[in-house]
């Protein structure tokens, strides 16, 4: 399998279950769940890669970098700060807050002026 390269790295917390999210763990190899920002209409599939954890729980707060598959739908639109939501189709199964974008083709202060 290889490994994309991150695009950003992301604190993610997945919710209980009883908040709606998984009912069983996230291993870290190849976990894709969709990425929604709330700027943006359009999902994509996103690849975690846990930094500091290999199962995650329901409940629980990971650090990961994120592989997203369409980045030309979010050229120049990311920073540190942005809050997202991962899901497993229409549902939500965790909230994420970018902490680095390091795809420099993603970062918004890297904007070309027109």
């Amino acid at each position: 399998m290889n490994k994309r390269k991150p695009d950003f790295t992301a604190e993610l917390r997945y919710l209980t279950t009883e908040e709606g999210g998984r009912k069983t763990p996230v291993w870290s190899i190849g976990y894709r769940p969709q990425v929604k920002f709330p700027f943006e209409d359009v999902q994509t599939s996103g690849e975690q890669t846990f930094l500091n954890k290999e199962v995650v729980y329901p409940g629980d707060t990971v650090i990961a970098e994120i592989a997203i598959i369409s980045t030309e739908i979010f050229e120049y639109k990311l920073a540190a700060g942005q809050e997202f939501d991962f899901r497993e189709g229409a549902r939500i199964i965790g909230t994420g807050k970018i902490l680095e974008v390091v795809n420099p083709i993603l970062k918004l202060a890297n904007k070309p002026s027109i």
